[in-house]
């Protein structure tokens, strides 16, 4: 074989080799790579909060009520809330003990503000991030095609007030979330510049900041 022709064969493998990578990289494509950078994608800006609406403190809450005072007093355990008492006069004839709670200087360093509703927010304590992906419904490559893709997924960047074990017997949902992988399912649609998540089922992630950080 001549040096031309071994020179023309390696020029036409390397070639063939680039197309597959470009094939490989297509954001429109219906494979798990694809799918997996979408979902991940969404929920580094839609991080997991407390609340499923958003809060707004300082709040108050009667002391003999601890299904309300229990959740806060665990966040006064991390040092993210700060709790005084006081006296409530009721309408009528005598008073009762209130907690008030509001941010500490803590708080408001790690506070998620919401955009939409000024002084409102959450405390937010990781982002999803997909183990594998199980299923998906048969799509195409096309743009506004869509497939629901079920996946399981785990917390890496949990925040440590989120670990303790105060809050998370005032939050089972975050022991839930950082027990181990768990399960998740979402519906993607292909776009002009790849596939999105459209709708995302059990999120209990109601507020982002612009970068979706979470802060220590």
């Amino acid at each position: 074989m001549t040096y031309a022709i071994r020179s023309t064969l390696r020029a036409a493998a390397l070639c063939g080799a680039t197309v597959l990578v470009a094939v490989g990289c297509n954001k429109k494509d219906d494979n798990h790579l694809n799918f997996t950078s979408a979902i991940n994608t969404y929920y580094t800006a839609h991080p997991s909060c407390l609340w499923s609406e958003p809060m707004k403190f300082p709040v108050q809450a009667d002391t003999s009520d601890t299904s309300k005072t229990s959740g806060f007093d665990a966040l006064v355990d991390q040092g993210l809330l700060v709790r005084t008492t006081a006296e409530k006069k009721k309408i009528l004839l005598g008073s009762k003990q209130v907690n008030n709670y509001d941010l500490s200087d803590k708080g408001r360093s790690v506070w998620t503000a919401d955009t939409q509703q000024p002084g409102f927010g959450n405390f937010c304590y990781g982002h999803r991030k997909v183990d594998s992906i199980d299923s998906s419904t048969p799509t195409t490559s096309n743009v506004g095609a869509t497939t629901q893709v079920n996946y399981h997924y785990s917390f890496s960047d949990a925040t440590g007030w989120a670990s303790a074990a105060e809050t998370q017997n005032a939050y089972p949902q975050i022991r839930a979330d950082l027990a181990g992988p768990q399960m998740g399912q979402v519906t993607l649609t292909n776009t002009r510049e790849g596939w999105a998540v459209s709708s995302a089922r059990g999120d209990h992630n109601p507020v982002a900041n612009a970068d979706g950080k979470i802060v220590e």
